[in-house]
């Protein structure tokens, strides 16, 4: 802005501290109209992942709606749109809290869980039974059973590179390039949770980690399983990679129907032939209600990543009663889990209790 050469001191000075306004209004509204544009692009973002089912995306925005409103009934359809087939179980009483034959509130719950008859599918207790949350190495259930059900245990399977550089638990002796034993690499994957076992075992089965993956999600829709969906064999990475309490409540079912499943998740120690100096590989199982000698436990999987939480599918039988329990994201799992089954055990089907040592918190 020009000024009159006849303005006097003052005049020069308004002129300038109103300049300067005018200055700082327009980088206020400059600012303003930015963070306008960074807002709706958010919530663009965001009502993007909320109408697409995480189909191609992170479980988190999946995750926060169900948590706000829990899912009272299965999914029409699974995560990924195919048509569900028939559960090989009838979870009854499923979603239907109030009916259940025991109640028990934890202080600090889990985000979601399950305690089921394995035989019958009498539902016993649930929380959040179909909330979708991520499942971490819960995954590898799946990865087992396309494995057995694929492959015979003498199938020699390739260390790759890509098993090798694989992040996260491994089993961390496989030797690149050599061949090993299905069934050793099967026990890597089922005790210590070996995401370079859940990779060759991939490659191994289906070519390729994305062609297995695409064998996972056809085989989770062929089981009812609509809350699930999977993005690699072994859960290591959540984006895209969820599931439920009821759908893992039916995974388990069907892979305790595997004999080859069911010995390895309730083994506690294995000395398996590997090809390396020795010629034996040990392995240990890191399920803590085996760990710290849980009476009558038979399995199953556990499961852990920051955003997962600690996970848990733990089964137990005493007196011909088979009883499962599911927990996602769970402070305690081994101690709730070891409440559920016990109440089940004792107050449901009226069996005397079991003397049990005890088990640290937190593990």
């Amino acid at each position: 802005m020009s000024t009159s050469p006849f303005m006097t001191p003052s005049h020069h000075r308004r002129h300038r501290r109103e300049a300067a306004r005018r200055r700082r209004r327009r980088q206020r509204m400059i600012v303003a109209g930015a963070l306008a544009l960074v807002l709706a692009a958010a919530v663009v973002v965001v009502m993007t992942l909320a109408g697409s089912g995480d189909t191609n995306g992170s479980a988190a925005a999946s995750a926060a709606r169900h948590a706000a409103k829990p899912a009272s009934s299965p999914p029409p359809h699974s995560a990924i749109g195919l048509p569900l087939g028939k559960p090989p179980l009838a979870l009854t009483g499923i979603a239907d809290p109030q009916a259940d034959p025991m109640h028990v509130a934890f202080a600090a719950p889990p985000r979601a869980g399950l305690l089921f008859n394995l035989s019958t599918g009498q539902v016993l207790w649930q929380h959040n039974p179909y909330i979708r949350l991520r499942m971490a190495s819960l995954t590898k259930m799946m990865t087992a059973l396309l494995t057995v059900s694929s492959a015979p245990p003498d199938a020699r399977v390739l260390v790759t590179r890509e098993a090798v550089d694989a992040d996260g638990s491994k089993v961390g002796v496989l030797p690149l390039g050599k061949h090993v034993r299905l069934e050793t690499m099967l026990y890597g994957l089922l005790l210590p949770s070996g995401n370079d076992a859940a990779v060759a075992l991939a490659q191994h089965v289906a070519g390729s980690v994305n062609r297995f993956v695409l064998r996972m999600n056809a085989e989770a829709a062929k089981l009812g399983m609509g809350c699930t969906r999977y993005s690699s064999p072994s859960g290591y990475y959540d984006r895209g990679n969820y599931s439920c309490a009821a759908d893992l409540a039916l995974l388990a079912h069907v892979d305790l129907e595997q004999p080859r499943i069911a010995h390895i998740v309730r083994t506690y120690t294995a000395a398996l032939p590997f090809p390396i100096k020795g010629g034996r590989l040990y392995l240990y199982n890191n399920n803590p209600l085996l760990i710290y000698g849980y009476p009558g436990l038979t399995g199953l999987k556990t499961g852990y990543t920051e955003q997962a939480g600690r996970c848990l599918v733990a089964t137990a039988e005493r007196d011909g009663v088979r009883l499962g329990v599911v927990l996602l994201h769970s402070p305690d799992p081994a101690r709730q889990a070891r409440q559920l089954l016990d109440r089940g055990f004792e107050d449901v089907y009226h069996q005397a209790p079991v003397p049990e040592p005890p088990i640290p918190p937190g593990v």
